[in-house]
């Protein structure tokens, strides 16, 4: 077993979900800001709400580490340096890195701040892993294709003081430790620099030269031609095998979901990494209880991607880019209020109807929506409209940061 219990970092789209994350169990979160991360697509977070996030993470005990991870061109250099001027008084407890430039920067501007080094930069080796070391860096995040007997050879020549972070659940690329050119070619937005477009989860057909236009289906063992989508890895039923490679950092990817994917993989594994860490045969009998809460977030079937060896055609790619999803997420009580639980609406509800309660203790509670009021207090059947701030009534007491969702059995 490794020497300490592995931390569990989460990530958070916006100031909501890093407070969701906080509250449903991470022991760290890793943010975005407006520039220089790899989710330019993603929320992310204006000055203002990282000095609100890292000021709430840190008053709950949990560590925030700030991307910073694209592969720089000569024009980004120097809104790098801005950046991490502006970060200095943030104080976040780590910056995630790919490029040396941007490491230098952040060593020269920055340096009571850790670096880490991001899945980008390709680490499949020890060698790799002592040259960052060497440098500065704290934490190493491991490529997505090392198997778990690389990590613990890694972990065997290496600092004992060095970290290894190694993605547990989420979304796998296609592309080599993420490097992907497609986005660029077809539209334009360079994945390298923030911008992806996700073609890899586009559907393609074959044509021949000399018959445009006749489009032909590309096959694979004749299931479909979503030929560069991947499962999404899930390593839930794996984590003493996590644990004795010597992984110091547990990372859920998802820094463009919802707060209920947040809530609901913080608390899955928040409570599996515990009860393995104080009793492997707990953790065993918990198994059905991880299992049935992780599958209540959408995704896309799960893999152990290349942990156990290279994953062959029937464990990585599928026939679709078809999302299962059982719950939609309805909204986040904000505040109690004579009865009544305040939110911002997410998704359409009505009165009358049988939703869940779900709580940061592991707990799901059945209730009914008695009543909506909209801000001014006036009655409504339903909620429609996305974002409208509302007063609900239901059968079964709630607090702040409970998540309201509701059963589903649809695919997206």
């Amino acid at each position: 077993m490794n020497r300490k219990k592995p931390e569990l970092l989460i990530p958070a789209s916006s100031l909501e979900v890093l407070k969701t994350a906080v509250i449903y169990g991470a022991d760290a979160v890793y943010i975005g800001g407006e520039a220089f991360g790899l989710r330019a697509k993603a929320k992310n977070f204006s000055p203002e709400e990282m000095k609100k996030g890292i000021e709430f993470a840190h008053a709950h005990g949990v560590r925030v580490y700030v991307t910073a991870n694209i592969l720089a061109h000569n024009e980004d250099l120097a809104g790098v340096a801005e950046y991490f001027q502006e970060l200095k008084e943030y104080q976040p407890d780590a910056l995630i890195i790919a490029d040396p430039a941007v490491f230098q920067l952040a060593k020269e501007i920055c340096p009571e701040i850790e670096r880490h080094i991001s899945t980008q930069a390709n680490n499949t080796n020890y060698g790799t892993y002592r040259f960052w070391w060497e440098l500065g860096a704290k934490r190493v995040v491991s490529a997505r294709e090392l198997s778990l007997q690389e990590i613990r050879e890694i972990r065997d020549h290496i600092p004992e003081e060095m970290e290894i972070e190694s993605f547990i659940h989420g979304a796998m690329c296609m592309s080599y430790s993420g490097r992907c050119l497609l986005s660029n070619y077809f539209t334009g937005r360079d994945a390298n620099r923030g911008a992806c477009t996700h073609p890899c989860r586009w559907k393609y057909s074959l044509v021949e030269e000399k018959r445009p236009g006749e489009y032909m289906p590309v096959y694979e063992n004749e299931r479909g031609t979503y030929i560069f989508n991947s499962k999404d890895l899930c390593m839930i039923e794996y984590i003493p095998q996590m644990m004795e490679a010597g992984i110091d950092s547990f990372k859920i990817e998802g820094r463009m979901k919802t707060a209920l994917y947040v809530a609901t993989v913080a608390r899955t594994y928040r409570k599996a990494i515990d009860d393995c860490f104080q009793d492997e045969e707990l953790y065993r009998k918990q198994m059905p209880w991880y299992l049935e809460q992780i599958s209540n977030c959408t995704y896309r079937q799960f893999t152990t991607g290349f942990y156990f060896g290279k994953p062959s055609e029937e464990t990585q790619i599928y026939d679709n880019n078809t999302y299962i999803k059982e719950y939609t997420y309805l909204g986040t009580v904000e505040e109690v209020k004579e009865g009544c639980y305040r939110l911002q609406q997410k998704n359409k509800f009505s009165v009358g109807e049988i939703i869940e309660i779900m709580k940061p203790d592991g707990r799901n509670v059945e209730t009914v929506v008695k009543r909506i009021l909209d801000k001014e207090g006036r009655e409504q059947k339903s909620a429609p409209h996305s974002k409208q701030e509302l007063y609900v009534e239901l059968s079964e007491e709630a607090e702040v940061y409970d998540i309201l969702r509701r059963a589903e059995n649809e695919a997206c």
